[in-house]
């Protein structure tokens, strides 16, 4: 009985460490684990011959709004590095959201932030999640990257503010780790 509970632990030990190797050589493939702050703003266009996001589908016989249950729309917002839409552009917020609420209250948000100029050009932020449309500040899930911000895991808070009938800024700020 000894020997058996000698070789179990020999095992268990030999298996500790192959595993131990494993993860030391993946992290250093990787590099190290890093955390990032930023903020960006995203200038919308709700509607109108500049209009950042369209409706794509919807239900039939209902208004595609979106406040209406069902409705799916197309994003491609310019992404810049302060709230005024005269200051440098940075990138591209491009994705997709549908109305997934019944009520109409929540959207689920799937967003590629693009970064296209400055410190992280060529690299992205993938976004995911429900995005409760009418509460500031709401929050959603990074659930990915690439370039600088490969493997990034983290969170994200919009705040939207009407800044004119067919203007809408959105700050955005991220807290991410990422290899």
């Amino acid at each position: 009985m000894t020997i058996k509970v000698l070789i179990c632990s020999a095992k268990l030990s030999l298996l500790m460490f192959l595993l131990s190797i494993l993860v030391t050589s993946s992290q250093s493939k990787l590099g190290n684990l890093k955390e990032t702050e930023l903020t960006v703003y995203f200038q919308n266009r709700p509607s109108g011959p500049k209009a950042t996001s369209i409706a794509i589908a919807g239900i039939p016989g209902q208004d595609w709004t979106y406040g209406k249950f069902g409705t799916a729309f197309a994003t491609d917002a310019t992404m810049t590095e302060g709230f005024d839409r005269r200051t440098a552009e940075i990138g591209r917020g491009q994705g997709m959201f549908l109305t997934s609420a019944k009520d109409g209250t929540s959207l689920t948000l799937l967003l590629s932030i693009v970064f296209t100029d400055k410190e992280y050009k060529g690299s992205t932020l993938q976004i995911q999640g429900a995005d409760h449309q009418f509460e500031n500040p709401r929050e959603v899930a990074v659930v990915g990257g690439t370039g600088q911000f490969r493997s990034a895991r983290g969170y994200a808070t919009f705040e939207s503010f009407r800044v004119s009938k067919s203007h809408v800024v959105s700050r955005c700020n991220v807290t991410i780790e990422h290899y």
